[in-house]
């Protein structure tokens, strides 16, 4: 079976690792416009910010391992068109060779696109994104320029959250912006976000919320030098644009159907409207337990997944993805907050009469002598009670708890199932009165 890979990032490497070692018969090709695979973005802050010694590391495929299995790999390679009617992919590599390609089975892995800010001053030298490998590289290679004291960051979601905390590691001044009232306001609530704001704010971040971009000024050679808001005017020398990603979905053409947000529309098995075409990764919409609706989340998590699953379904297996919940998690000066299905803002943003419950407690029995305060939050539906998400705070680790709320979504089990969820005690970890169970039994 011919197989033609566009996109070799986590989605594209789960699903070539799936189908080179699990069946035979496959003649796989992979394609990517990038001269790399399987770059890991979620460390480039880490490696900004001298939390870890280089990013060499943060590339956990190689090409080579991929041509001894028997795939042959273009790098560098951009897809022109794809024609669906005859199967066949049309690609021009670095050299400008015009390649064509047939396929029995497609699979687009094409990920998604940074936002640009639509205002004016956006082709400054001085305004970076966070995507690509390279990016992060050119990010580094400018803040080592003593000259950029003052920076900004447009955008407090995660990956702006990140580069803020990164960058002040570095030494510098950083004002980060967001138009919404919080940072990480499409994962949080308000009263779990403001958390965040003052834990960035304690390590010298200026947090600006309700304030966004509306022009970026440019100096006599044209780099970026200032920016304006909504609220004033700010001295910059660099500006980290973070507000948000949109699906690479162009390859549709007027061929494929797409999810409200122009993501390719699948199934739950991944395939597109096309049966010979699968979609995966942050390029396709995903199927959300907690909303129990089609809906887009792009995470490396998802994207792993759907990989998995679609090169199951090429290679003869029927298997259907389970559904997401956006599970997520960060960790800023060693604040860490995680997070699953829906807050109380997104449920009533669905139309859903949403109840949440708060509970705080410490982690340990008081007597032990190092404790941390850890802040919960369940939400659910309040005419069945059917768990909707999940919000925890702490010092403290408390990340594998949200994989157990995760889980209790996806089987659409009700906040009273987990009011008495057995979970031992021993004082080197919990409490006998465990937060979590608490704060379920004190749902009304």
């Amino acid at each position: 079976m011919k197989v033609v890979l566009i996109g070799t990032n986590h989605a594209g490497i789960a699903a070539a690792n799936t189908l080179l070692d699990q069946y035979e018969g496959i003649d796989l090709v992979m394609i990517d416009r990038n001269s790399n695979l399987s770059y890991l973005g979620c460390g480039t802050a880490l490696w900004v910010g001298r939390q870890i010694d280089g990013y060499d590391k943060l590339f956990y495929a190689k090409e080579e391992d991929f041509k001894a299995k028997g795939a042959q790999i273009y790098l560098e390679t951009t897809v022109d068109r794809v024609d669906y009617e005859q199967q066949q992919v049309y690609a021009t590599d670095q050299s400008g060779e015009v390649h064509v390609f047939d396929y029995d089975k497609l699979i687009l892995a094409t990920g998604s696109l940074p936002i640009m800010p639509k205002i004016p001053g956006n082709d400054l030298k001085g305004l970076y994104f966070l995507k690509l490998f390279q990016e992060g590289q050119a990010l580094d290679h400018a803040l080592q320029d003593p000259a950029v004291e003052s920076v900004a960051v447009i955008g407090a979601g995660y990956i702006g959250v990140e580069i803020a905390e990164a960058m002040q590691r570095r030494g510098k001044k950083v004002t980060l912006f967001d138009a919404a009232s919080t940072t990480l306001s499409n994962y949080y609530d308000p009263e779990f976000a403001r958390l965040m704001d003052q834990n960035l704010k304690d390590h010298g971040i200026d947090v600006r919320t309700d304030e966004w971009a509306e022009e970026y000024i440019g100096n006599e050679d044209g780099h970026v030098c200032g920016l304006k808001t909504n609220r004033g005017e700010y001295s910059v020398d660099l500006v980290v644009n973070s507000i948000g990603f949109i699906p690479n979905a162009s390859l549709a053409g007027d061929h494929l159907k797409t999810f409200d947000n122009g993501a390719y529309l699948v199934d739950r098995t991944f395939k597109t409207s096309d049966d010979n075409v699968y979609a995966i990764g942050d390029c396709a919409n995903n199927y959300s337990n907690a909303l129990q609706s089609d809906s887009y989340i792009a995470l490396a998590s998802n994207a792993v997944r759907s990989g998995i699953v679609a090169a199951h379904n090429i290679g003869g297996t029927h298997l259907e993805g389970a559904g997401i919940q956006g599970s997520n998690g960060i960790c800023i000066y060693d604040f860490k907050m995680v997070s699953t299905g829906l807050s109380v803002k997104a449920a009533k943003e669905a139309g859903i009469d949403v109840a949440y419950v708060d509970y705080e407690d410490l982690q340990f029995p008081n007597f032990i002598p190092e404790n941390y305060t850890v802040k919960i939050r369940l939400t659910y539906d309040r005419a069945t009670r059917r768990l909707l998400g999940a919000q925890l705070a702490s010092e403290y680790d408390v990340s594998m708890a949200i994989h157990m709320f995760s889980l209790a979504i996806q089987e659409e089990l009700t906040i009273d199932k987990l009011s008495l969820l057995d979970i031992f005690f021993l004082p080197h970890f919990n409490q006998p009165y465990n937060y979590m169970t608490v704060a379920a039994l004190k749902a009304e």
